[in-house]
């Protein structure tokens, strides 16, 4: 059975995906820093659960050494406050770029040689559309998101065969994360929460609010011996929201 460590799996993109791996027959490994929620998850789906923040490394690649070999690596996490770029002091980019693009590598590093030896290794990277085309207000995660698609794309062509790594881009995706985006909008430019959403919604032809299990449904697909043959791609997930090509 393959085994796939899910990263800020407590709730969202992550939580869905875990959900969705189990249901394909895969044995999850649920790692976040909200115990509570996790052993909620493990109920449900039985899965295993590690409590660990992707903030602290050490204490992050002591616990995940300690696990059995994984094969499938879900990179998630939440991203960085909103705000223009040229106001947002380097100690907020020196922890996003710490949190996403450090983390994942290292866990990465863990992972590829039970993968190698395996012939078989998936790792997915659950980014943002802001990796095609950046979003206003959001300078720190731009940045971060652009970064983590570069360094995937360099991975992509030097992972072994069988050994893939893809982006999936989640579009306006109804969870915690956009909850707080939109009530921050809602706040900043004196509207309604709803105003916000309408704004968005008219840039989306599917004209609504994705689900967390659709994005988890591309995630479960790339993780698959199906989706073996897509490499070093960013999938987006956005209902059309994307303008380019």
């Amino acid at each position: 059975m393959r085994h796939a460590l899910v990263c800020g799996a407590s709730s969202g993109i992550g939580r869905a995906t875990a959900v969705a791996l189990a249901a394909s027959g895969v044995r999850v490994t649920a790692l976040a820093r909200r115990a509570d929620r996790l052993h909620a998850l493990a109920e449900e789906i039985r899965c295993e659960i590690l409590v660990a923040d992707l903030d602290e490394h050490a204490d992050l690649l002591a616990k995940v050494n300690d696990l059995a070999p994984f094969q499938i690596l879900i990179n998630n996490t939440g991203g960085p406050k909103g705000g223009p770029l040229h106001a947002a002091a380097a100690e907020e980019l020196r922890a996003a770029f710490h949190r996403h693009v450090l983390a994942a590598h290292q866990l990465t590093q863990v992972a590829l040689p039970h993968m190698r030896d395996a012939g078989f290794g998936r790792i997915i990277n659950v980014l943002s559309t802001s990796v095609r085309e950046p979003i206003p207000n959001l300078g720190v995660s731009n940045t971060i998101r652009a970064a983590m698609a570069g360094w995937a794309k360099t991975l992509s062509r030097e992972l072994p065969p069988g050994v893939t790594i893809n982006n999936v881009l989640p579009g306006f995706t109804d969870t915690e994360r956009l909850d707080s985006l939109r009530s921050g909008k809602a706040a900043k430019t004196s509207t309604t929460e709803d105003k916000v959403q309408q704004a968005w919604m008219s840039q989306v032809p599917e004209g609504r609010l994705i689900r967390a299990d659709e994005t988890a449904a591309a995630i479960a697909f790339l993780c698959s011996d199906a989706g073996g043959a897509v490499r070093g791609v960013s999938l987006p997930v956005d209902g059309g929201r994307l303008r380019s090509i």
